[in-house]
């Protein structure tokens, strides 16, 4: 068993040496053909995240803000605490300038494909629904495609992945109390964990995308400003090593000074690796979580996801790369990844660090669960309307969360990374496929915007656009008098 995990760990980096060749070839791309929205688009990323949600009958719809949590959920996890970490010991402290360029270049990727997710987007019984699969079976028509790239999201992310997350809190848990759980001693905290992820799961995900959202919407605010602060104390009490720090990011980043063995190419894969796993610019896992919300243009989700790819490159693993660096970690040492991130922050700190990064890991990780869960729940609904089918999916769910905390499963583990490269890949061939739609909307945005109007969207305002079906203007934020009522509403005085 050793050996085939360990065969297919190795094709499984070998394929995604080819994807991260083709995901930022993509991303470049994208930037050239949108102009690099991503960047001259910040100020409009912050105008659209508080817009209202719309109301279809008589019913409220998912917020931009809500929908961006969802996503945000899934995207930060523990791999912005401990995989940042193994970026630095192995690539050194350069990897950290590339983790800000593949951002940089990937916030583009994210907004093509979360502008296709919102602009063919379809309407169930419970709100909007979309993705890849969606775009790809109504914008390619190809429903083949779109199946297959739903099967692969719906294991790799809903089964393996939520392993995988329960997996990392038993081993925070126990790090932080030092109750061993290695080789089968005192399985009853997995157990215990286990059930406890498995409960608290369980209280969210049979709501839906509504109930998952009102969690994400409170939780990951509050879990990124205060790991935001955490790291915020640390600079502070190092202010004197900032500029020293700052200067070995970019003495590592272009090879002025090597701090490990493999030279500038390892420094500057290690750095993407970690932002692309990091971010998931591209891979067509934050599209599903975007489609959700009840906007007047697609264009505007787009925006609101682009900045998702920053609040978690440039916020949040770089606070994870800040606090390594201020403790003069070893460089070279694998082993040391996972645990350098806690280790640092208990010697700046204290002990009740630690204990404080535990529970970090715990909202992140548990976080990363339900938002994972969701892009299952969003592609089973395209696969088949079945409720059946959906529960038996949250059942299968909870198992797999709570197999994660009690077994090692380092070749499903292997498998999932090697699904989430096909995933990528079929997403990415899409993209390309349906960039000239997206510039397009992007288009018809920027019009309006020039205009000094607030931009709204209905079928067959762009030529040549067919299979849209939510952009009929029953959804009340894509009418005009909507945004010209809550202008009024905003000028009359208060009071």
């Amino acid at each position: 068993m050793e050996a085939l995990t360990e065969l297919v760990g190795t094709v499984g980096e070998y394929v995604w040496y080819v994807v991260f060749a083709v995901l930022i070839g993509v991303g470049l791309y994208l930037t050239i053909r949108t102009k690099a929205i991503q960047l001259r688009g910040i100020p409009e990323m912050f105008r659209v995240l508080t817009d209202p949600a719309g109301e279809e009958g008589g019913r409220k719809g998912i917020s931009s803000f809500r929908a961006f949590t969802v996503s945000a959920a899934a995207r930060v996890g523990t791999g912005n605490i401990a995989g940042v970490a193994i970026a630095i010991t192995l690539g050194g402290p350069g990897a950290v300038f590339w983790m800000w360029v593949i951002a940089a270049i990937g916030a583009a990727s994210a907004f093509a494909e979360s502008l296709l997710g919102q602009l063919y987007k379809v309407k169930t019984a419970d709100g909007y629904v979309g993705g890849p699969a969606y775009y790809m079976e109504r914008g390619l028509n190809k429903r083949w495609m779109g199946v297959l790239f739903a099967v692969i999201i719906t294991v790799t992310y809903g089964f393996v992945f939520n392993s995988v997350q329960s997996n990392s809190i038993v081993d925070a848990v126990s790090g932080s109390f030092n109750v061993d759980v290695s080789d089968g001693q005192n399985t009853w905290l997995r157990v215990v964990l286990g059930l406890a992820v498995v409960a608290l799961t369980a209280a969210v995900i049979f709501g839906g995308i509504r109930s998952i959202s009102s969690v994400t919407q409170v939780l990951v605010p509050v879990m990124a400003v205060l790991y935001l602060v955490l790291g915020l104390l640390v600079v502070v009490l190092n202010i004197t090593e900032v500029p020293a720090v700052l200067a070995m990011i970019i003495e590592g980043a272009f090879g002025i000074r090597e701090f490990v063995t493999g030279g500038l190419i390892g420094v500057i894969i290690q750095g993407m690796k970690r932002g692309l796993f990091s971010n998931e610019a591209g891979m067509g896992s934050a599209p599903n979580a975007g489609a959700t919300a009840s906007i007047s243009h697609p264009a505007k989700q787009g925006f609101v996801q682009s900045l998702g790819v920053f609040f978690d490159t440039m916020l949040v693993c770089s606070v994870t790369a800040f606090i390594v660096l201020l403790s003069n970690p070893a460089f070279g040492d694998k082993r040391q990844g996972a645990s350098l991130t806690q280790t640092a922050l208990g010697m700046q700190l204290g002990d009740w660090a630690v204990h404080f990064l535990t529970i970090a890991i715990f909202m992140f990780a548990w976080s990363s669960v339900i938002g994972n869960y969701y892009y299952g729940e969003s592609n089973v609904r395209f696969m088949t309307p079945s409720k059946l089918a959906m529960n038996v999916y949250r059942f299968a769910v909870l198992v797999s969360v709570f197999m994660g905390s009690v077994l090692a499963l380092d070749l499903v583990w292997s498998l999932a990374d090697l699904f989430m490269a096909f995933m990528a890949t079929l997403n990415l061939i899409a993209l390309v496929m349906l960039a000239g739609v997206a510039v397009k909307v992007l288009q018809n945005y920027m019009e309006q915007r020039k205009a000094g109007v607030e931009p709204v969207f209905k079928a067959g305002d762009v030529p040549g656009i067919r299979g849209l079906s939510a952009w009929d203007g029953t959804d009340t934020v894509t009418l005009p008098i909507f945004w010209e009522q809550r202008d009024r509403d905003k000028a009359a005085p208060r009071g």
